[in-house]
């Protein structure tokens, strides 16, 4: 009997033996691509590449890497596939980088539209028209006496205009030069640095003027009246080389660019970013979240996601 257990044993070990040999070997988990986003230094750009990246990553299983660059830089690492996507671009700043990279050398793609239709301009409190509403357009303050309503210590003599980051795209000094406006470009590097001028002065109820823009979550809080400036025109623009722009800035179909090789190297997530779209009031609520609601950037995405289930899931294929 024992004899006969033991080759019972033998037989079971010589079967598991066999069916082990015969099983087929685990497939590896395929490792997927890293997706590399460039983030502009603009809020609602942060916003969009951190929406992108928790869906990416933990809807899609993609890792995503986030580069913030100068969005004139980026356009040489997107061609070079050093980048994979912009989410962002305003088409009226990048006419010769559009023509360059997508039209001519096509090393890299046009991604459809975003979504919000973005509008760059001049600005003042809505405050200051009950008193001067000349200023509300160009002729009113090319008025030295109105101009001078916005002078500081800083400027002297001519008013004052606010910029931000010098690398914006930015016609300011051409437009006052060449509509002859007694004013002096002022640039304070950032976006936030922007947004402290304005809230100083609205909170005192005094006179600026700057460069601003539309979608923006401090048009929740600040009423902000447009300075009529001259009529956009295409022609005018052509004139940006020379220096001889004088005319408004124009509205702005926002746009996402990505590196020409990358449907090859992440069908999935090319189309996933093609797909990529939202609203302006989508983007103005997000801005919101962060300087309102006191979010960081990733918290504000992630409540955004999480709010907001049935538009993003339609973005993955």
């Amino acid at each position: 009997m024992k004899g006969q257990a033991w080759n019972k044993s033998l037989i079971l070990i010589g079967v598991l033996v066999i069916l082990a040999a015969c099983a087929a070997p685990q497939a590896p988990t395929p490792v997927k691509p890293v997706i590399k986003l460039a983030s502009n230094a603009w809020m609602a750009s942060e916003l969009n590449v951190a929406v992108a990246k928790i869906i990416l990553e933990e809807k899609m299983g993609y890792p995503v890497e986030i580069t913030p660059i100068d969005e004139n830089e980026q356009w040489a690492k997107l061609a070079q596939g050093e980048l994979h996507a912009c989410l962002e671009v305003w088409a009226s700043g990048h006419t010769d980088d559009a023509k360059k990279y997508i039209q001519e050398e096509k090393s890299i793609e046009h991604g459809g539209p975003l979504g919000p239709v973005g509008k760059i301009g001049w600005y003042i409190p809505d405050y200051l028209l009950p008193k001067y509403p000349e200023l509300a357009t160009w002729e009113g303050l090319k008025d030295p006496q109105n101009a001078a309503l916005f002078a500081t210590p800083e400027t002297g003599d001519k008013g004052r205009f606010l910029a931000g980051d010098p690398g914006w795209v930015q016609y300011d000094e051409d437009i006052i030069r060449n509509l002859s406006l007694d004013f002096q470009v002022v640039r304070l590097g950032s976006e936030e640095a922007l947004l402290a001028e304005l809230d100083a002065a609205y909170k005192k109820q005094e006179p600026v003027l700057l460069y601003f823009w539309t979608p923006h979550w401090a048009h929740v809080l600040y009423d902000l009246v447009p300075v009529r400036l001259p009529p956009y025109s295409d022609g005018c623009y052509a004139k940006s080389e020379t220096g001889g722009v004088d005319c408004d800035y124009p509205s702005d179909e926002l746009y996402k660019i990505f590196w020409s090789g990358l449907k090859d190297y992440a069908p999935e997530v090319h189309q996933f970013l093609r797909n990529f779209n939202y609203s302006n009031q989508d983007q103005i609520a997000l801005m919101a979240t962060v300087q309102i609601d006191k979010k960081s950037i990733p918290e504000a995405a992630r409540a955004w996601v999480n709010d907001h289930e049935t538009i993003w899931k339609d973005w993955i294929p």
